[in-house]
């Protein structure tokens, strides 16, 4: 069965403001992640950097990977090639985050579906640059 996404979800996740913690989001300003965590953060959520590098980005601390980033994680926000999604997702359910967004492009419908029967919200193969306008939220 193939992951559907709701657009209530959508709706929600971009309006309520949260914490989103963004694996791959960088300080290389070329790479799309870069460009969307800022769009992220300027919808009024707060962004944690997730990248090996840990670099500070956008002015928030960044950690190597979810288990170190402290407090709560409201949405993960995945910028990772979708052979690498699956382990992202089964991260941020054992961190406890409330929801994962699988970027454009970033399609795993077993982890989806894994995420889903954890109890997490899921918005797979979306960007939050093209739902917020869509939405009349950015």
């Amino acid at each position: 069965m193939s992951h559907t996404n709701d657009p209530a979800v959508i709706e929600r996740l971009l309006s309520r403001k949260g914490r989103w913690a963004v694996v791959g989001l960088s300080s290389n300003t070329s790479r799309t992640a870069y460009r969307i965590g800022a769009f992220v953060r300027d919808l009024g959520h707060e962004i944690v950097p997730v990248h090996p590098k840990a670099e500070t980005v956008h002015g928030q601390q960044g950690y190597p990977d979810l288990a170190s980033v402290p407090g709560e994680i409201d949405v993960v926000d995945v910028f990772v090639n979708s052979e690498l999604a699956g382990g992202v997702v089964d991260d941020a359910i054992a961190r406890g985050a409330k929801a994962v967004w699988l970027q454009l492009g970033v399609i795993d419908e077993a982890a989806a579906e894994r995420a889903e029967k954890a109890g997490l919200d899921v918005v797979m193969d979306a960007c939050p640059a093209i739902e917020a306008p869509r939405l009349g939220l950015a």
